[in-house]
């Protein structure tokens, strides 16, 4: 017995089939492509941006996933090697913590195991705990190659890390030197900008006069603290106030230090007092100062944020010390203002949620100039191309004005900086292929995760060695990512990609060809998720609740280039409707016999309904093909929705039920091939955005493997006739049943009904499917008396309503809700009419309240019509 004979379940149960198509896609090795194949078939890659091996499925990761899901099974369906290569990222604090944490549980620290033993652990519990998200990604249907996992300390691709570190450091592009960076007191770690969450936080700020009479000077801070290591007060050079001062000393409160005050044009004179305190060692910009005034460098803190300068407040932790100092200022008299609240951004790591401190340390950097620019040329020539355009000056922004890359970090869990240093001061970069010298120390730092997530899509196809997954699918074709990280790591991987291949041609050389740029996920009222406003959308329980299609539906219908999407559960559960009326299309066509004979229906005896969907179908492949080339996602996903529900649910299975009931085989012959013929297409059409439910309904409707492999649908049909006239049949069906439910008649209640003027119009000949779709029956003799009627595309449609309405129930109805609209138009007047809220309220909201005045007058005016008709 075939799947066409047995039929479909009467309700589609979600879980009871993603699991097994997923497991069946992945048994046939549809996700895997030959690299070395000799049809000519061009290749198309996408590199899926490693997910923590610590992290879990969020919402940013099931919007991503989808939309690159969508475009490899299109290529996919349309001839290509797609090669989606999947993979995770060690996550080097993240992980590293999780594990310390665990060790805690046992009384342990990282340091009573050693080195060693520690890491170790941590590949003890990736193996056990880590990459919970690669069973997620499964259930949301992701079609990645998992043959080619790779994570990013593994064999391979540590290899290709200590490759280009080797290269980048013989060419002079890393050394080691003091600078400024983000350092995490409680992590004991330099951090990375995208590290560091910003945000605004209470604190206080305090003024403060250093020395007295006419050399004094009024400097304003929030972080009193650092105080204890100033060098030097800064004004600008063109601020009259200053001019006397400048090249001047002052005495440093509380410490006895005498320090210059010099002129800088960084200082901003309009801010606070136009004079700055200068602390070189623990503030990037008055480190830059002190470079330029040959300042001297003082550190009044140790790596855990505690004061190590100056007796009275030696041992105190930074906070502690904040309102030591100020208590001390006060006591010498030296707080010029009263300390006033004061909100300012502060940097929090990201992995523990501590202050950031500003740090002088020795760390290694990436002289990112050469690179930067070369990242800067592939977009300006077009080599590679954004998506959107509009976001190509934030890219520049970046790339042209790039400061050098702290890429060393104080763990045991990463890759470690592959220098070793001798016993008399020599240092040696080593590189994979070399052996350490002996007797030396390697350097105890490890790499910034995202250097070796700058490789990422190159050191995943072999690099640096010449394998045949390199040559067939680099360059990558497409990028997709959150626009959010467009300089922590698009622009990382252009630097590297270029880099790296450089022997190639440029068009070769360029690590993917286009980066699409997506917006974040927010909640249905536009605001950004946190759990704190308990707006968090779990990706896991949607699909729980209402299957991964509709899941995946939902954040592509939303998805729009570069801009932020806002979804919300009720959006899900009509996602999950979509997906049952898809089921339930498929099986009234399977019940009335529809065939799929691989051809495109053609013949005299198709009726205008059967060329009108044809029309549409070959009108709505080429829109949708449009669309996702320019990666409109939810536009695509927006056409094909109302083409599915609309067109072919709605309207077209409603019309084929007349030539199916008609008893004229050859009309019903055609419309079951027709039936077929654009379910099968439409399904193929919609199969990259809802995978599991396309799948499930194409081969019980063909009887075939997967639509996974199916051909992408190419077909060329247009009839305007048909289109008109199906246009003006569906204009008319739909003003009679707004008319009818006006008179209070339910929906299928059967009326006798007079068509006049039909004759003379393009649509006599569907009287038949109008009175179906309408539930009109014909008059049954000459007495026929109308007593409701409209005109509508040229066609008197006249209602004997006599014995079909109660009129006085009606009556009473159409008073109880004139009543409501009419308080409701009092209410939106009385608001529009005060003169606090439309003074005060935001434009939106005033104009929501003119739009509800407007449609309670309309329903007044309609309400008011009907009752004088009745």
């Amino acid at each position: 017995m075939t799947a066409q004979q047995e039929g479909l379940p009467s309700q589609y149960a979600p879980a009871e089939v993603e699991a097994r198509r997923y497991e069946h896609w992945e048994k046939a090795g549809y996700f895997t492509p030959e690299a070395q194949e000799e049809t000519g078939a061009p290749s198309y890659t996408i590199v899926l941006p490693p997910p923590n091996v610590t992290g879990i499925l969020h919402i940013g990761h099931a919007l991503n996933h989808t939309l690159s899901d969508i475009l490899i099974r299109r290529r996919r369906m349309q001839g290509y090697r797609t090669l989606w290569l999947p993979g995770m990222d060690h996550a080097g604090i993240a992980t590293q913590n999780v594990v310390e944490r665990e060790l805690a549980k046992e009384g342990l620290s990282r340091h009573d195991l050693g080195r060693e033993a520690f890491v170790e652990r941590v590949w003890q519990w990736k193996g056990e705990y880590g990459g919970r998200i690669l069973s997620q990604m499964r259930r949301l249907g992701d079609s990645v190659d998992w043959s080619r996992e790779r994570f990013t300390m593994d064999e391979g691709l540590s290899r290709s890390v200590q490759t280009i570190f080797k290269r980048l450091y013989d060419d002079g592009l890393i050394y080691r030197a003091e600078r400024i960076i983000n350092w995490c007191p409680r992590c004991l770690t330099a951090l990375s900008d995208i590290e560091v969450d910003h945000s605004d936080d209470d604190g206080e700020l305090v003024s403060i006069r250093y020395g007295d009479g006419d050399n004094a000077i009024v400097v304003a801070t929030t972080r009193a603290e650092t105080m204890l290591g100033d060098t030097a007060v800064a004004v600008h050079p063109d601020d009259e106030r200053y001019q006397h001062l400048i090249g001047k000393t002052v005495e440093l409160p509380l410490t006895g230090r005498v320090i210059p005050i010099v002129a800088d044009a960084h200082v901003d004179p309009t801010f606070g007092t136009g004079a700055v305190k200068v602390t070189p060692a623990h503030d990037p910009n008055d480190f830059e100062i002190g470079r330029r005034h040959d300042l001297p460098v003082l550190a009044i803190m140790d790596s855990r944020g505690v004061i190590t300068a100056h007796g009275p407040f030696e041992g105190l932790d930074r906070f502690e010390a904040r309102p030591a100092i100020v208590a001390a200022l006060k006591e010498d008299g030296r707080i010029v203002k009263e300390v006033r609240p004061y909100v300012h951004a502060v940097g929090h790591c990201s992995r523990c949620s501590t202050t950031v401190e500003p740090r002088l340390s020795l760390q290694w950097f990436v002289n990112v100039a050469p690179l930067a620019k070369a990242a800067g040329d592939a977009v300006r020539d077009g080599r590679v191309k954004i998506s959107p355009p509009e976001l190509n000056p934030r890219y520049f922004g970046w790339v042209d004005d790039m400061h050098d890359w702290c890429i060393s970090r104080q763990l045991w869990w990463g890759h470690r900086i592959p220098v070793w240093y001798g016993p008399d001061g020599e240092v040696r970069c080593v590189g994979p292929d070399e052996a350490a010298p002996e007797g030396w120390t390697q350097d105890s730092d490890v790499l910034d995760t995202w250097f070796s997530s700058a490789l990422w899509p190159f050191s995943t196809l072999g690099w640096p060695d010449d394998t045949a997954d390199l040559r067939a699918f680099y360059p990558t074709s497409v990028l997709i990512t959150a626009y959010d990280i467009l300089f922590f790591w698009v622009a990382r991987m252009m630097m590297f990609g270029l880099y790296a291949m450089r022997g190639k041609t440029p068009a070769e050389q360029v690590p993917f060809q286009t980066i699409v740029l997506h917006g974040l996920v927010r909640d249905q009222f536009g605001k950004k998720m946190s759990k704190s406003k308990g707006n968090v959308v779990d990706p896991i329980d949607w699909m729980d609740r209402f299957g991964a299609d509709a899941t995946r539906f939902t954040l592509a219908r939303g998805a729009t280039p570069g801009s932020d999407e806002a979804i919300s559960e009720d959006w899900a559960a009509g996602s999950r409707n979509f997906s049952n009326k898809l089921w339930n299309a498929t099986r009234f066509a399977l019940m009335n016999g529809a065939e799929v004979t691989g051809a495109a229906p053609a013949g005299q005896h198709l009726t205008t309904a059967d060329r009108w969907i044809l029309s549409r179908l070959a009108a709505v492949i080429a829109e949708v093909d449009g669309l996702l080339e320019s990666y409109e996602f939810g536009k695509a996903c927006e056409a094909l929705y109302h083409f599915a529900w609309d067109e072919f649910c709605d309207w077209y299975l409603e019309l084929a039920k007349v030539p199916l009931a008609s008893g004229d085989e050859q009309a019903a012959s055609s419309t079951r091939q027709v039936l077929g013929f654009v379910l099968d297409q439409m399904l193929r059409l919609l199969h990259p955005v809802m995978p599991f439910v396309t799948d499930e309904l194409w081969c019980a409707l063909t009887g075939e493997d997967s639509v996974m492999v199916a051909a992408w649908p190419h077909f060329d049909f247009a009839d305007p006739r048909a289109e008109a006239e199906i246009g003006s049949l569906m204009r008319l069906v739909t003003e009679v049943r707004q008319f009818r439910s006006g008179q209070g008649l339910r929906p299928g209640q059967r009326v006798p009904a007079r068509l006049t003027g039909i004759e003379a119009t393009s649509l006599a000949p569907h009287e038949e499917s109008i009175r179906t779709l309408l539930r009109l029956t014909a008059p049954e003799d000459d007495a026929f008396t109308a007593s409701a009627a409209l005109l509508a595309e040229g066609i008197a449609v006249e209602l004997n309503l006599a014995g079909t309405v109660d009129v006085e129930a009606e009556r009473k109805r159409l008073d109880r809700d004139l009543t409501v609209a009419r308080k409701e138009a009092q209410a939106m007047t009385a608001k529009l009419a005060n003169e606090a809220f439309t003074a005060k309220a935001p434009a939106a909201v005033i104009d929501k309240s003119r739009q509800r005045l407007t449609a309670a007058e309309a329903e007044i005016a309609r309400l008011e019509s009907r009752l004088a008709a009745l």
